[in-house]
């Protein structure tokens, strides 16, 4: 029985097992992205993630505790520099793990193992889910334009068919001898020009 024997010693001894985990951080952190077993890719994980919540830190003597592992100045500073402010906001858990199924030689359990932070992909789908989970179950966005487009005239048009009716009646009420005095001298100068227009046939 295995019972409380967490570490995978992958067939190898530590020597050989330790320089083989530190040559796979390196290929994922430099390429973000590495095909390998499941059982080597559980053990990676485990190796390589503490070290990329130190690199959150960016002092010396956190730079020298993860050169002690990997090894390899390119990968610390890659780490350091590039890695590091992409994953400052999370609280663990920056890799992923996806199964790719079996070997065709011995029938090996493969898997793809990355970063996070570093599959576009999976960000797009994501930022596109939080977008649909936002609108209201049963709705879209086609449907509601012109739902919303129609309501607004619904009540905007009585509202301004009121207020102009109301601007009529108060220039009614408030100027009735003005317009009496319009139409007096309108029908004035049209009695005028009927007698000029009959004086000139006479002629």
């Amino acid at each position: 029985m295995r019972h409380n024997k967490k570490i995978n010693h992958l067939g190898r001894k530590s020597a050989h097992r330790n320089a083989m985990l530190s040559n796979m951080a390196c290929s994922l952190i430099l390429h973000k992205r590495i095909t390998t077993t499941t059982a080597k890719a559980k053990a990676l994980k485990m190796f390589v993630e503490p070290l990329i919540t130190k690199s959150k830190d960016d002092t010396t003597n956190n730079r020298r505790v993860v050169f002690s592992y990997l090894k390899s100045k390119t990968s610390v500073s890659e780490l350091f520099r590039d890695i590091s402010p992409k994953i400052a906001d999370r609280p663990g858990g920056y890799t992923r793990i996806l199964k790719t199924g079996s070997r065709a030689g011995d029938s090996a359990e493969m898997c793809i193992l990355e970063l996070v932070d570093y599959n576009e992909n999976m960000l797009a789908a994501k930022d596109d889910k939080k977008a649909a989970s936002k609108r209201r179950r049963g709705t879209k966005k086609k449907a509601d334009a012109p739902v919303a487009s129609a309501a607004k005239k619904a009540v905007d048009t009585p509202v301004a068919k009121v207020e102009d009716a109301k601007v009529v009646e108060e220039a009614v009420e408030e100027t009735p001898e003005v317009l009496v005095e319009e139409t007096a001298t309108d029908v004035a100068e049209e009695t005028t020009t009927d007698e000029a227009e009959e004086k000139e046939t006479k002629e």
